[in-house]
Parts: C-alpha cells; structure tokens; sequence
C-alpha cells in the first residue's frame, strides 16, 4: 500500500513559521494532541470514578450508566458532521469553539449535583468532544506530508493508547488524594487548566484555513439531511450495546433492523445528493483500498482493544479487591508499550507499509494469549504482576497497529476531505468499541456474574474474545498485505529530509 499525499499534498508539507522564524506545526501539533488527550481521556478515567460518583452524589445504576455511555453516543454523533464543519469553515474555529465548550462542561461536570445534571454535562462533553477532534487529524492532513506525517500520526497514535490506559491510573490517583467523596468531581475540574492553558495557544498557533469548496468549484454544503440520517442511524446503533446491562432481555437487539435500513437510506441518499452537491461523506473514498480496508481493520481493532481495560478494570477492582490506584497501575505496562511503539510506528510506517499493522496486531495476539495464561497459573492478588510482561508485549503491538493503521488509511485522501474522512474513521472506532465492550462484557459476566462469580475464569474468557477481535483485524491486514497492488509506502522513495525541508518552507494557509 502507497503512503500518497493526495489532492493537497503541497500543503501538507508546508511549514508555519512564527514570529522568531521557527517551526511552529510541531507546536500545533502539541497544542491539538494535549486536547485530544483531554478528550480521550474522559472515556476511560471516569470508569475508576463510578463508585466514588455513586457514594457522592447517591446515583442510580441506569444514572452511571449513562455517565459513560452519554458521552460516548455524543461524541460519536457529532464526528463527521463536525469534521465537515471543520473542512467547510474552518478548523481553526471548530477546534476552538469545541476547546471552549468542552472546558465549560468539564467545570458543569465537576459541580453537578445530582444524576441528571452530570448526564446533561457528560452529553455536553461529549458533543465538544465530537466537534474538536475530528479537526486534529485534519490539521495533521494539512501541515505535514510523507515521512512527516508518519511521525505526526504516531504522535496521535500514541496520545490514543497513552490516554485509554492512563486514564485509571489517573482518575486513581486523583480519588486517592480527594477522597471517595469527593475524589470524583477532580476527574472533571483536572480539565480546567488543561483548556485554559490551551485555549490561547490554539488561536496563536493553529493554522488559519479557508472556507472548503467543492470539485464542482461551489462552496460545499454541510448536507443536513445526511446528518440526520447518519445521526440516527448511529445512535440507533449504538443503543443496544452501550445499554446491554441496563436494557435486559433480546428485544433490544431488534433496534439493528431499522439502525441498518436508516444507514442503508443514508448511503442510497449520499450517492443521489453527490450527483448534484458535495455530499457530508464522500463514499467514493471506499473504492480506495487504503481508506476501505483501514477502516475495517480500525472497527475490528477497536472492538478488541477497548474492551481490554474495561474487562481487566472490572477483574482487578471487584474480583481481586485491588484499588482504584493499584488497577491504573496494572494497566501501565501495556500504556508504556503502546506510546512508546506508537511514535516508532509513525516514523517507519512510510518505509514498511501494511506489514508492520500485521505485525503489531500479532504481537497483540501473542501477548493477549500471553496475559490468559498468566491468569491461569497465577490467579492471586499479585496477578498484577504476573500480566505486566504480557501486557507491555501486546502494547508495544497496539502502539504498532493505531497509528501506522491511520497513516495509512488516510493516505490517500484530500486534504479538503480530511476532516469529514477522520470522523468517519473515528466513528468506526467508537462503534467498534461500542460493540466490543457489550460482546466481551457479555462473555465475562457469563463467568463473572450471578451469586457465586468466577472472576478469574471470566477475566479469560474476555481476553480471549479481545484476542479473536484482533485476529479478524489481523485477517483485514494479511488480505491487504497479500492481494494489494504494493506494499512499499511512496514515502520510501520520496522527497529525502533536505527536499522535504526545502518544500516546507511554504505557508500552510496561515
């Protein structure tokens, strides 16, 4: 698979300078990956806090479960048409706007008072969420190209696997110090500097950009009726896997039948309204192999990954009686792996292509397997100890799949379609997550529930189904790896460093 800069690839490589003369995209770049860590970190710190939101402010079971699942049905509700936004008007401004608000409800969040109040601001947070970070893959599209933006993804990639597992450490950490009580409102006000700290930073350094205009020459519309439809199809979707718990029985499986007819009309609508006018999803992006097969490949990866924390959160807290503190800290090897491989990833993906995916993903294989064994001979309370090799194992994998995986995905697509194309891949993600997490909670608590649990039994059994996730993601690589047209990345052989240095002298779009 070729790594093309696509449609706009001069401007990816442009460079912005400041007032002193200096580089400044790796500072908006900087600027853009502390806010999506901001993001993404809110989907899983708030895990650890459930007990302390319980005992704070006296929530129900259906009240915490919608403090998790609000905010990731909002959050993937807003990606594309806020990557569109962002290609159409700016994503400068979507990014601040999303910044801005997102910092708001974080305060809201951390005052709440009641159980409605803090679903009302989590679905807040999730909406700002959704509106800024489709913008920073988008701003990664638009000032870097070929070997650069390889290094930039893996910066992303790593942000991505850093902020999933820091997150119950952290939250840890701060429930810790402020104590049960009141330990869970610092989960939200930790936002707070972050943003404030950010916000001026993003409207010096971000680059300006113009309003999009479509191939037909006409400035692009946002595409309101396939917003709606792909709105609520999503949420359709979504429903029965984020409410699997708190819904019992299989009626609620029957809302995919119309979540497949609404998104069918979606697509049979994209391609009417294409023929006429720049439609909110290019669907001819899924014609190039790159973009289909990586976005398959980012479902099925994600499904697996995510459920990990949440199965191996739910062991260590309520089956070994760790603490919140002492079950971030068992997460940490697999954080450490996952960053640290995720920056490499990015700076060899240009040279290596599809086959380092399908590396990655065999070592999360291996080390998942790895983790399910240790389990096996070592289900006592230094089981902790006994998962971190397996662990940092399959996270220097993941660091290898993420980001190398949305380097290549997007390779090839234009750089005015790069917001509305990352949210579509980041909406993949969040419904592969979405289902993972209700397809390996299903199978833990098949052996973790009822009155006399199995933890240990169930903590395996779900690390095997997050491992059979990733061998499908595994399947989509090796069918890439074997019938593509080229495995050897064009920013093997393009421009060298001083080239590319030369080049990117030019403005970005300031």
């Amino acid at each position: 698979m070729r790594v093309r800069g696509g449609r706009g690839a001069r401007q990816g490589k442009d460079k912005d300078k400041d007032g002193s003369g200096g580089d400044s995209r790796w500072r908006a770049l900087a600027v853009c990956l502390t806010a999506s860590f901001m993001t993404l970190l809110d989907v899983s710190i708030v895990n650890v806090a459930l007990p302390s939101i319980r005992t704070g402010i006296g929530a129900s079971q259906s009240g915490l479960q919608w403090v998790l699942s609000g905010y990731a049905l909002a959050f993937g509700l807003m990606l594309v048409p806020a990557g569109r936004l962002g290609d159409l008007h700016g994503r400068r401004v979507m990014f601040l706007v999303g910044l801005s608000l997102f910092t708001v409800a974080s305060a809201l969040a951390g005052a709440s008072q009641n159980e409605v109040w803090l679903v009302g601001t989590r679905l807040l947070q999730g909406v700002a969420g959704g509106l800024l970070v489709p913008q920073v893959s988008g701003f990664i599209q638009q000032m870097f190209r070929g070997a650069e933006r390889g290094r930039a993804f893996g910066m992303l990639g790593a942000t991505v696997g850093v902020s999933t597992a820091l997150g119950p450490l952290l939250g840890g950490v701060l429930i810790q110090l402020f104590g049960a009580h009141e330990g869970w409102r610092w989960v939200f006000y930790v936002n707070l500097p972050i943003g404030l700290v950010l916000l001026p930073l993003a409207h010096r350094l971000l680059p300006r950009h113009a309003a999009g205009r479509g191939e037909r020459g006409a400035r692009g519309s946002l595409d309101p009726v396939g917003v709606l439809l792909l709105g609520a199809g999503t949420v359709v979707l979504l429903l029965p896997f984020v409410q699997q718990r708190e819904w019992p029985g299989t009626q609620k499986w029957l809302l995919l039948v119309p979540a497949v007819l609404v998104l069918a009309g979606f697509v049979g609508w994209e391609r009417h309204h294409g023929r006429r006018r720049e439609p909110l999803v290019d669907l001819a992006l899924f014609r190039r192999r790159s973009y289909g097969l990586g976005t398959l490949l980012s479902l099925l990866y994600f499904a697996g990954f995510t459920a990990i924390f949440f199965v191996l959160t739910l062991f260590l807290q309520n089956g070994m009686r760790y603490s919140a503190l002492e079950a971030g800290l068992s997460i940490m090897p697999f954080a450490l792996g996952s960053g640290a491989a995720a920056a490499v990833g990015g700076r060899i993906v240009t040279r290596i292509g599809r086959p380092l995916v399908a590396g990655g993903l065999c070592m999360v294989v291996v080390g998942l397997l790895g983790a399910t064994l240790a389990v096996q001979l070592d289900d006592n309370r230094s089981v902790g100890f006994a998962i971190a090799l397996p662990l940092l194992f399959a996270g220097v994998g993941s660091g290898l799949t993420i980001s190398p995986n949305q380097t290549l995905t997007l390779s090839e697509v234009p750089v005015d379609r790069a917001g509305s194309a990352g949210g579509v891949l980041q909406t993949a993600q969040r419904i592969g997550s979405a289902i993972g997490i209700a397809a390996v909670g299903s199978v833990f608590f098949s052996k973790a529930g009822g009155a006399h649990p199995d933890w240990a039994a169930g903590f395996k059994t779900g690390l095997l189904t997050s491992a059979g996730l990733a061998v499908l993601a595994l399947a989509v690589a090796l069918t890439d790896v074997f019938t593509g047209p080229s495995n050897v990345p064009q920013g093997a052989d393009g421009p060298g460093p001083g080239r590319e240095r030369d080049a990117g002298r030019q403005q970005s779009g300031r």
